[in-house]
């Protein structure tokens, strides 16, 4: 059993109990002779236990032997029928059909079985006052409300401690459990004491013609349940393929969204790992807001689709106008999601998960409770697990860092219990998770398209070579350059342009304090600062230095970075960069005198250099002829 220490000694702590039960119904039977019809129900029970019915959904299996156990309890007592209920038990678990030899489940089987039997018919003898009726005969309406009693307390008490160690093994509610799969199975306890009863109730002794009579009713009995609960466990079976098709679905489709805002599948499943986690630790268990919480964890940026990518992936600062549109997505995803039929609340998560605990979210507004609990979960681990990962706009945070965050905007942004909650148990879930993943936390970190592929390489570029083997344009790009660095205050200057063989823009000039003049520098299109400038054609102030490794590379220190693109002929093709050193990074005077720059370069001597440079005729090698002798 994959038990928790919890939930070992739990396990235990039953199956020891049980043992001193059985112990002493053995003691007691030793001190006084049982009469001999009894090995006959003990028999009939150990027969009758053979043919066993598997429970759907449960380690656990269903007998017509309860006629017999309850035949024992009335006839013999206590001892006799638990020791009868014990002999069932091992008997249902050899038999089984997996043949489940693991001592502890099976120790535990028989311990609750013989816990409850003897309970139970210890309550009997004491609301009855009578002996066992193979001592005794007693009127039938005397035993009624006594037998009452006996398959009740037989019935809450065995049901509810398998429900406990099942709940233990699921984290689940014990009560939940018992009431899905247990509550329907008490009319087999009050058919099985009915039949008792009637078998017992005038005779002390055991009756081969009601005997005869009743077994072909427990065959038949036997058969209904076997048919009937089969067609269960299909129908279940089908509705878990169903369910398991359904959530690979949307997996695929949620995977596809990520992919167009370049946030990697790992996250999506981090994210979902993290929300459900969570939502157990604060005692969410109702089965249809997990299920809805699992697929709202996926699907949660569905919305996305109608947000342009160059939003999406601009590394720095959303416009107040960009921003506008980035937050339509809560609500356009939810009104999408809301054409499909869930069997659970996964439309509100969707739509409310960016509100703010103190109302000033969006799309509504909603204010504290109000709040759907799953929204509240999920905004917390989402901006968890963004701020642990890297993003086009920044580099991942510290664990520390994201905390501090996180606890600057509890009570504002995020409801405080689930807040604290999620700190109390974070180091525990982010094991449990990394283990679930088979795969390193720290691996798991998503890595969209930085730029680790800059390098410096000034002989693997055609582009490059040519344009610092031309003295005109080596000595223009300086020239514009110089200019730019010396108007703004800039560290490093560069001029990127567009390889016409390469999905990558690549340096053309570099202008700093003691930085080699053949340097060059190339990074993917779309990526860092200057890479996504080159694929949008929009120019990005003050973003991030850090996400241009240009500047590791350079071994230059700066903060700030200030990147337009240069426009020919219609088409974006290349951008200049400013970095400077300085947290202030730069004005709008600065932005403006770039800007112009980079226009000016359409009309100026260089643009003629640059189209030059660009041509694939001019750079393509020359071919000569071959001649066969």
């Amino acid at each position: 059993m994959n038990l928790t220490p919890k939930g070992q000694l739990y396990v235990i702590g039953v199956s020891a109990l049980g043992l001193v039960v059985v112990g002493r119904c053995i003691a007691d039977m030793f001190q006084a002779p049982v009469n001999p019809q009894w090995l006959l129900l003990a028999g009939l029970t150990l027969l009758s236990g053979s043919f066993t019915i598997k429970v759907p959904s449960l380690q656990a299996r269903l007998s017509v032997s309860e006629t017999f156990v309850f035949a024992s309890v009335l006839l013999f007592g206590p001892g006799p029928g638990t020791l009868t209920v014990v002999l069932d038990t091992l008997v249902a678990s050899w038999t089984a059909r997996h043949r489940s030899k693991e001592a502890l489940r099976i120790f535990f089987n028989l311990s609750a079985a013989a816990i409850s039997i003897w309970t139970a018919a210890s309550v009997f003898y004491l609301l009855a006052g009578v002996p066992p009726l193979s001592q005794q005969s007693a009127p039938l309406p005397q035993l009624l409300f006594p037998l009452v009693a006996l398959t009740l307390v037989y019935f809450i008490l065995n049901s509810a401690l398998v429900a406990i160690a099942v709940a233990i093994e699921r984290t689940e509610t014990a009560f939940s459990i018992w009431r899905r799969n247990f509550l329907w199975l008490s009319l087999n306890y009050f058919g099985g004491a009915s039949v008792a009863a009637l078998l017992v109730s005038y005779t002390r002794t055991v009756d081969f013609t009601a005997v005869g009579i009743i077994v072909p009713l427990l065959v038949i009995s036997y058969f209904t349940y076997k048919t009937s609960l089969g067609r269960v466990e299909d129908a279940t079976r089908h509705v878990d393929e169903v369910n398991r098709l359904y959530m690979s679905t949307i997996a695929t489709l949620a995977t596809a969204i990520d992919a167009k805002d370049q946030v990697t599948h790992g996250h999506i499943r981090r994210v979902q790992q993290w929300a459900l986690s969570l939502a157990a630790e604060l005692g969410v268990n109702d089965p249809s807001q997990v299920k809805a919480i699992e697929a709202a964890a996926l699907l949660h940026d569905m919305g996305k689709l109608v947000v342009p990518e160059h939003i999406l992936n601009k590394p720095g600062r959303l416009t107040p106008g960009e921003f506008e549109k980035m937050k339509l997505h809560a609500s356009v995803g939810a009104d999408i999601l809301s054409e499909v039929r869930f069997p659970y609340p996964v439309v509100p998560i969707v739509r409310y998960h960016h509100e703010n605990w103190d109302g000033t979210g969006y799309p509504t507004g909603l204010k504290g409770v109000d709040i759907p609990i799953g929204a509240r979960i999920l905004s917390v681990v989402d901006c968890f697990d963004a701020l642990t990962s890297d993003r086009p706009y920044r580099r991942r945070l510290s664990d520390a860092e994201a905390v501090a965050i996180l606890l600057q905007r509890r009570g504002s942004m995020y409801d405080p219990m689930v807040v604290d909650t999620f700190l109390q148990v974070k180091d525990r879930l982010a094991a449990v998770i990394a283990k679930m993943s088979e795969t390193p936390m720290e691996t798991l970190v998503s890595s969209p398209r930085m730029p680790p592929d800059i390098a410096a390489y000034p002989t693997q570029s055609r582009i490059a070579r040519t344009a610092m083997d031309d003295s005109r344009v080596r000595d223009a790009v300086h020239g514009v350059l110089s200019s730019v660095a010396q108007a703004t205050g800039a560290v490093v200057c560069i001029l990127f342009v567009k390889d016409p063989d390469t999905d990558a823009i690549v340096s053309i000039g570099v202008h700093g304090k003691e930085i080699k003049p053949d340097q060059v520098v190339a990074m993917s299109l779309g990526s860092g600062i200057s890479g996504w400038v080159a694929a949008n054609g929009k120019a990005i102030n003050n973003g991030d230095a850090n996400l241009d490794l240009p500047m590791e590379l350079l071994r230059v220190r700066a903060s700030r970075c200030l990147a337009v693109p240069i426009h020919m002929k219609g088409d974006t093709i290349g951008v200049i960069s400013a970095f400077v050193d300085d947290p202030r990074g730069f004005s709008e005077r600065d932005v403006t005198l770039l800007e112009g720059i980079a226009r000016s370069l359409e009309s100026s001597p260089v643009s003629q250099l640059m189209e030059s440079v660009l041509s694939r005729e001019h750079l393509r090698p020359q071919r000569h002829s071959a001649t066969v002798h």
